[in-house]
């Protein structure tokens, strides 16, 4: 069975040497020292290694199960959840008004990687409630917040989001469910709604689901979609329970991962809604949780290749074949252990210094969110825009990529169950492909981001390269590993966005087909920034007299391995991009 070890030494360093949190001007962060964040992350890391990981195998095996409209989750779960709810799990980072605890978003996101790698399926209970709570504490009204905030913050009530239908998944615009107006203010919503994570389950009291619905005679496409709130079971003005609504779960899916969580089927047969914000306005609504969904896919994707090279690691340094080419290692054994060998060497380094570098990136971007949230800032705020279909997209292609990676370590093991690599690889799989699939994400980056605000926050981010290069390069150590490289790949990434603004107009199709290839050029060069941001600031406690000095040279490292490995793919991504969409369009449709 595979185990997991919390990354929170690692996670320390990021928050505090790194990013220095306790010394932002972010509201909040001067709470955050290193003896808070120790504390929490600790707690947190126990409970994600002796009560999550432990049930992750169960959940697989067992998958959840409906019978007669009633879904079971696997054996262990509701105890989990249990103790979760108990310890104020659920509440890390919401509103303190509606009994959150107020911590920052940065916190919240590093306590749901361990969560995810330990667990990912059950935890998708818990973030599709995060999701829910973050969309109605931005859009509902205050007497709705009041209503469902504080038992979905609690966790005694979770919540989902309703959008795909059969007919429908990226064109919401073709969504057939229907919300009528009654007389009494609320909406009879029928409809059927499919790929539902944690639509039915027997973890909380009560279920919130957010349904996208059209009201009859409203605008056509999206600008007819309106946001509706269909509680499993009414609430009573007193804020008890009541009936049971129409809604119900009408099957479960069978999945290749993730068999832990409950993906449903959901029909509303005049279901009793409310009204989220003003009609047909709904798909602003529900993009706040949406964008928030996809920056969480991201973590699920990095943190499921984080546990998957854990593991590989482990095996790597006790399976022993053969002798490595510069003589015996372990003249007491029959063999040498694996790890001696430059290809395994080589595929360890691989996934550590993705995953080193996708976990400093999440929590870049969770500050950024922090800062534009907590702090007003506009210009925060587009960045984040900008990076989270490079966050949601480039880290899932690259966490399922280290799963797999991972499972080739283990060679002929790593194909059996027993060792668990497996499931990492099936679970992580889906992380490409719900909530905007990857080549979605690509498109929503070049056809919209890349040009918002006439380009601003592309240019901004290009300035922040440039001027993190200028102040580090008499840096002793820094300049020909880490700065060099980042600039050439920063030049790839502009000549990039260069061919894009002078070919989109002329021919779309050169920029489409091209922005598979931009969202990873985009992604390796954020990946490269951050490791020349962790280069600087391992390099400066060398210089200090660092109390681990071993800790720092592995970053360094891990870092140079990253700069002279991964990142000159960023010249194929830019050739393949100037490659235009001609040998992509040539063939027609038929010859396929």
């Amino acid at each position: 069975m595979p185990v997991y070890t919390p990354p929170i030494e690692d996670m320390q360093y990021l928050l505090h040497d790194v990013l220095n949190v306790s010394q932002s001007d972010i509201p909040g962060y001067d709470d955050m020292d290193r003896d808070l964040t120790a504390a929490i992350l600790g707690e947190a890391g126990k409970i994600a290694a002796e009560v999550l990981a432990p049930l992750n195998p169960v959940g697989d095996r067992q998958g959840c199960t409906l019978e007669n409209g009633v879904v079971r989750t696997p054996e262990g779960f509701k105890a989990a959840y249990d103790q979760m709810r108990e310890g104020g799990w659920n509440a890390l980072d919401c509103d303190p008004e509606y009994g959150g605890q107020g911590m920052p978003y940065l916190l919240g996101s590093a306590v749901g990687e361990m969560f995810v790698s330990a667990n990912m399926a059950f935890n998708m209970y818990l973030g599709l409630t995060h999701g829910a709570v973050n969309a109605l504490a931005s859009h509902a009204s205050d007497a709705q917040k009041a209503t469902y905030l504080p038992n979905m913050i609690e966790g005694r009530w979770t919540g989902t989001m309703n959008l795909t239908e059969p007919q429908c998944g990226t064109d919401l615009g073709l969504i057939r469910t229907k919300a009528e107006p009654q007389d009494d203010g609320t909406y009879r919503i029928t409809g059927q709604k499919i790929w539902i994570s944690a639509g039915e389950h027997d973890l909380s009291e009560n279920i919130i689901h957010l349904v996208l619905a059209k009201i009859p005679g409203g605008p056509e496409g999206t600008k007819g979609i309106s946001l509706f709130i269909v509680p499993k079971f009414m609430v009573n003005d007193d804020g008890s329970l009541g009936a049971r609504n129409a809604v119900s779960c009408g099957g479960l899916e069978e999945k290749m991962g993730i068999h832990g969580n409950a993906t449903c089927v959901m029909n509303y047969d005049g279901a009793t809604g409310f009204l989220v914000g003003e009609p047909h306005q709904g798909l602003k609504a529900m993009f706040t949780m949406m964008n928030e969904a996809r920056l969480g896919v991201g973590i699920q994707g990095h943190a499921q290749g984080a546990v998957a090279y854990q593991n590989a690691a482990a095996f790597a340094r006790d399976r022993l074949q053969g002798r490595a080419v510069t003589g015996t290692q372990n003249p007491d054994g029959p063999a040498d252990p694996i790890i001696v060998h430059p290809d395994v060497r080589r595929n360890l380094m691989h996934q550590k210094s993705l995953v080193e570098g996708a976990r400093a990136f999440v929590f870049w971007g969770a500050m950024l969110i922090d800062r534009a949230h907590r702090k007003g800032d506009a210009e925060a705020d587009a960045l984040i825009s900008l990076l989270t279909p490079v966050i949601k997209g480039f880290l899932t292609d690259k966490g399922f990529e280290t799963t797999v990676l991972a499972q080739q370590t283990l060679g002929g093991s790593g194909f059996t169950r027993e060792w668990g690599l497996e499931q990492f690889v099936r679970d992580a799989r889906i992380t490409m492909i719900y909530e905007g699939t990857n080549g979605i994400q690509s498109l929503d980056l070049v056809g919209r981001k890349l040009a918002a605000n006439g380009g601003k926050p592309i240019m901004g981010f290009f300035d922040m390269v440039k001027t993190f290069i200028r102040d580090n390069e008499d840096v002793e150590g820094l300049k020909e590993p880490f700065l060099d490289p980042l600039k050439a790949a920063s030049k790839d990434l502009q000549a990039a966005a260069m061919y894009f603004m002078e070919r989109a107009a002329k021919s779309p199709d050169d920029a489409l087909a091209g922005s598979y290839d931009f969202m990873h050029l985009f992604g390796h060069v954020c990946l490269g920034l951050m490791w020349a941001k962790m280069a600087r600031t391992s390099l400066a406690a060398l210089e200090q007299g660092a109390a681990d000095p071993d800790f720092h040279r592995n970053k360094l490292a891990t870092g140079r391995y990253y700069m002279a490995r991964h990142l000159p793919a960023t010249g194929l991504h830019l050739a393949r991009i100037r490659s235009g969409g001609d040998t992509v369009m040539e063939l027609s449709a038929e010859a396929f």
